[in-house]
């Protein structure tokens, strides 16, 4: 599937408004796994099922929150336009960051990114500034919520 484009003028116009939001990811426990085994971040609550059933409150394994913030990257390819010309697209960081609720093991969670702000920095680089609520399927309250910079490197 091919990702609308849009004009950097046109998303200036979008300011303000929700882009869209991400189809459903499973986080389970193969991905919570190799998420563990990459990051050298074996800590049982993430990879000890039998344990975390025992020990931790949430009743089974919980996803990294970072496994969590990483999966972004799919989600806002699920949703966010191509910017017309654009060379090439980098991830600037994050202003705010905040883990608000655990991802169960077998939960779903999405993304909803809402543009927030397109400044020029250059000739051919925007600065584009996205809120992002991560929502778990079944809880009122998001597994995360963000704000996202990325840069445009536009021809």
């Amino acid at each position: 599937m091919s990702r609308s484009q849009i004009t950097i003028e046109a998303l200036q116009a979008k300011t303000g408004e929700v882009l869209g939001v991400s189809q459903w990811r499973t986080v389970d426990q193969p991905r919570i796994d190799g998420f563990a085994e990459l990051t050298e971040d074996p800590q049982w609550i993430h990879t000890d099922p039998e344990r975390a059933a025992r020990e931790s409150p949430f009743g089974t394994t919980i996803a990294h929150g970072f496994l969590s913030l990483s999966l972004l990257s799919a989600m806002a390819m699920d949703v966010l336009p191509a910017i017309k010309g654009q060379a090439m697209g980098i991830n600037y960081g994050f202003d705010k960051v905040r883990f608000m609720n655990p991802v169960r093991e077998g939960s779903k969670v999405r993304g909803t990114f809402t543009l927030l702000e397109v400044k020029q920095r250059s000739q051919s680089e925007w600065q584009l500034r996205h809120g992002v609520s991560v929502e778990i399927e079944g809880q009122d309250k998001p597994a995360l919520i963000a704000e996202w910079l990325s840069l445009a490197i536009v021809k």
